[in-house]
């Protein structure tokens, strides 16, 4: 990386604040991110109540629902939300985070599933929902009623009552942390953060290669999902650093998506996107011999420029995630490749015009399949950039600002796919 490209080192009060973001977006998460977070404002329900409830109510966003219905819950080997709900009410502890569901246990699936036999459990489409992200669980025993919302993230409670005592009630629109809110991110912003920062203050981020390479051994050490890892590590299609690339991502989602019991390590709330902007780079960043401050430069780029994307997208939409995530990996590889600021430019810019469109038809094991073809374009928009070659200003939606080009992704996943969004969840609940 040439040095002269990046001389402007950040204002430490603002280099505090971009660090106190990515500690935010980027943590471990047990699960995929939707059914946990339903499970998360169960056990805060259940807490309010107090005692064992008659009966549950649960009101989630076409987005949540769309997110919670086919994928694996964690330690139960059952898919889908009752058993989500059922355990988070048994198990689970809202002080847990997005690890609610850690204490499962055989004795206490049993229960668990002892609970949903009794049908008191009721799952709702809620209409005209006012985040994309949102759930809502309103819960009774014979005498009182405790109700805990849950929308913008994935762990923030925005309403929560007991009877009629209100304890909870935050406007729509706001959230827990002005300061982070208020940050104002750029292309430029984000590259100048992850390259000048000294390293000691961004080295917190190899937790991230750690905790999601871990989950991608445990996952190759049996069988989850569809198996895309072993499938594409039979060697049919060789053994280079782009298949190991490939194969130890796809091994991570495998297992997270199949409802393993081992964290992986987020970013914006989805642990998909957190392994898609981790173990691409870190693969690269092994196979290459690159420095560990390397490596915690190029992560950092990875989950900033994704955090930087998703924060215009929104948290949930009808464009698949691994699109965010692998245009953060790649911005992550170009760096790695010794890449100057207007050729991560490039990479951005080769990404948004590929595979944007990528719907996102809810979590579910063949996510793997999808981070795979993230991390091939990734990669290939890197060595594109490297070589200079990069989509014009004439071809569809790129511009020549690189900032431009994310807004037109994120105005297209965040606008224009919501009528696909809705054809989505109403193809898939009427199958």
């Amino acid at each position: 990386m040439s040095e002269s490209i990046f001389t402007l080192m950040l204002a430490k009060k603002e280099r505090a604040k971009i660090i106190h973001l990515i500690k935010q977006e980027v943590t471990p998460a047990i699960g995929c991110t939707e059914p946990v977070a339903v499970a998360l404002a169960v056990a805060k329900a259940h807490e309010l109540l107090g005692t064992f409830p008659e009966k549950i109510d649960v009101f989630l966003s076409a987005n949540v629902l769309k997110n919670a219905m086919g994928v694996g819950i964690p330690g139960t080997g059952m898919v889908g939300l009752p058993i989500a709900i059922a355990m988070g009410v048994i198990v689970g502890k809202s002080e847990y985070g997005l690890e609610v569901l850690k204490d499962i246990t055989p004795e206490k699936l049993l229960e668990g599933q002892e609970m949903i036999a009794r049908k008191i459990i009721s799952i709702h489409l809620k209409e005209n929902a006012p985040d994309k992200l949102f759930v809502e669980v309103i819960m009774t025993d014979n005498n009182n009623t405790a109700k805990a919302v849950i929308s913008h993230e994935h762990a923030r409670f925005s309403f929560l009552s007991f009877n009629d005592n209100v304890l909870l009630d935050l406007v729509e629109t706001q959230t827990l942390d002005r300061e982070t809110e208020e940050l104002q991110l750029s292309f430029d912003k984000v590259c100048e953060f992850a390259c000048t920062t000294p390293v000691d203050e961004i080295s917190f981020i190899k937790r991230a290669a750690e905790l999601n390479t871990s989950a991608a051994v445990e996952s190759l050490k049996g069988t989850y999902g569809h198996s895309v890892a072993h499938t594409l590590a039979n060697g049919m299609m060789g053994n280079t650093v782009f298949t190991k690339m490939l194969s130890v991502t796809a091994a991570a989602c495998d297992a997270r998506m199949a409802g393993a019991m081992f964290p992986v390590m987020s970013n914006s709330g989805s642990g998909n996107q957190g392994i898609a902007a981790t173990l691409p780079v870190s693969v690269f960043a092994e196979d290459s011999g690159k420095s560990e401050e390397e490596l915690i430069r190029a992560l950092t780029l990875s989950h900033l420029m994704t955090i930087y994307i998703k924060q215009s997208l929104g948290r949930l939409s009808g464009l698949c995630g691994a699109v965010v995530a692998a245009t953060g990996s790649s911005c992550g590889i170009t760096y790695l490749m010794g890449g100057t600021r207007e050729q991560i430019g490039y990479a951005v810019k080769n990404m948004i015009g590929n595979i944007t469109g990528m719907i996102c038809d809810g979590a579910k094991p063949s996510c793997a399949l999808k981070v795979s073809n993230g991390v091939s374009t990734a990669t290939l928009s890197a060595l594109l950039a490297m070589d200079n070659k990069v989509l014009s200003s004439i071809e569809g939606i790129t511009d020549e600002d690189v900032d431009k080009t994310i807004l037109n992704l994120t105005k297209i996943g965040r606008e224009g796919m919501n009528e696909t969004d809705r054809m989505i969840l109403d193809i898939m609940t009427h199958k």
